[in-house]
């Protein structure tokens, strides 16, 4: 019996200074930025000017008063950031955010403080070749501040866009039943939208999109250079031959059609320069078609005549976009766009459906297997 005491009361002993310290709310109590990570990356992108996030602090305990925290952006701080990070950021210029609330308080009872906000403005103008930080820390608080803890890094730059497109060499994309038919049907105006990387002009005729007889973006045709962009009509081909607008190879290169059928104007864009105008009284414009002779991606009239090389961002608006419009968005649109009656990105990355992203639901299918091919876009500057 007495050996079991000997042992007893000392093991007593230190489980009770254990349970003690434990009880001591002021033991090791310490202020940190709660946050799953101490880097919240945004992305630059043309379609998002605004972003804000949500700073939150906690303690491990509560106290039995309110405690004050304090935030404040801390620029001279990038140093450390891009020495932990091995990167070479600049400071984000003040004029890209605001901290409007920098106090917050833990309330008496609590572990987490109320939430404030930091803003971030006008992203969409910072250069996407550029990495940008913006370090926020704790620079007062009631409280001693956990230092592994104390300041977080925002950090800002550009993402790719297109992450995977479709290659659609000896194949194509069709619509055999438009879900939504109407559309695409008895347009007054038109615009059609795709962005395309060709790697031979190999052939008479490479097709972009569109309906053979009707409405057809198509490169090339008998007596025509191989690699000039034509639009087949029902009241004949445009424009003339020129040998000085042929598209290049192995470039991403984005090519737009306008038509107005109040006047019959239509223009011809590459990259967002208008590279031929005429006029063309074709009347107005259905695609509509069911079945063989409808609406394709990369074929027209026969199997032959597709497009060597890959397909990204296929549009069809029944609007006439203005230069400004088309030359500003090649690489993406938002899908609710006023106007924009089909959105084909070409993004899947698996399968052969190439998704309709607006709410249309008129999605594509492929003769055969799609090569899905994985790209950076836009491209980053040298």
């Amino acid at each position: 019996m007495n050996r079991y005491s000997f042992y007893f009361f000392p093991l007593s002993f230190l489980l009770m200074l254990f349970c003690s310290c434990n009880n001591d709310a002021s033991f090791d109590n310490k202020v940190y930025i709660e946050s799953i990570s101490k880097v919240d990356n945004l992305l630059i992108k043309p379609n998002i000017v605004n972003e804000a996030r949500i700073l939150q602090t906690a303690i491990a305990q509560p106290e039995d008063k309110d405690i004050t925290v304090t935030y404040q952006p801390a620029p001279s701080l990038v140093e450390v950031y891009n020495k932990a990070y091995y990167d070479h950021a600049v400071a984000l210029p003040e004029v890209y955010y605001e901290l409007p609330e920098p106090k917050v308080t833990i309330a008496a009872g609590s572990v987490r403080s109320s939430e404030t906000s930091i803003h971030f403005k006008d992203i969409n103008r910072l250069d996407r070749d550029s990495v940008y930080v913006l370090p926020v820390t704790i620079v007062h608080a009631d409280l001693p501040v956990l230092q592994s803890a104390q300041t977080i890094y925002y950090v800002l730059k550009g993402a790719a866009l297109i992450n995977v497109v479709a290659d659609m060499e000896d194949n194509y994309l069709h619509i055999d039943q438009w879900v939504t038919p109407t559309v695409v049907n008895n347009l007054s105006q038109v615009t059609m939208e795709a962005l395309i990387r060709c790697r031979d002009y190999d052939r008479l005729i490479s097709t972009v999109m569109g309906i053979e007889g009707r409405l057809l973006i198509r490169i090339g045709d008998a007596g025509f250079p191989s690699n000039q962009i034509q639009i087949a009509t029902n009241k004949g081909n445009f424009p003339d031959s020129d040998s000085n607008k042929g598209l290049p190879t192995n470039e991403w290169t984005h090519v737009a059609l306008t038509y107005d059928s109040s006047d019959g104007d239509m223009k011809i864009y590459v990259n967002g320069k208008v590279q031929s105008q005429g006029t063309k009284s074709i009347g107005r414009v259905s695609f509509d078609v069911n079945g063989k002779d409808g609406f394709y991606i990369g074929r027209s009239y026969e199997d032959n005549r597709y497009l060597a090389g890959e397909f990204s961002e296929c549009r069809i608006w029944n609007v006439v976009r203005t230069q400004e419009e088309i030359a500003n968005n090649p690489f993406e649109v938002e899908p609710e766009s006023e106007g924009l009656v089909a959105y084909w990105k070409c993004n899947d990355g698996a399968g052969n459906t190439v998704k309709d992203h607006t709410a249309n639901g008129n999605h594509l299918a492929s003769k055969n297997a799609i090569k899905w091919t994985p790209v950076s876009l836009p491209a980053k500057s040298k």
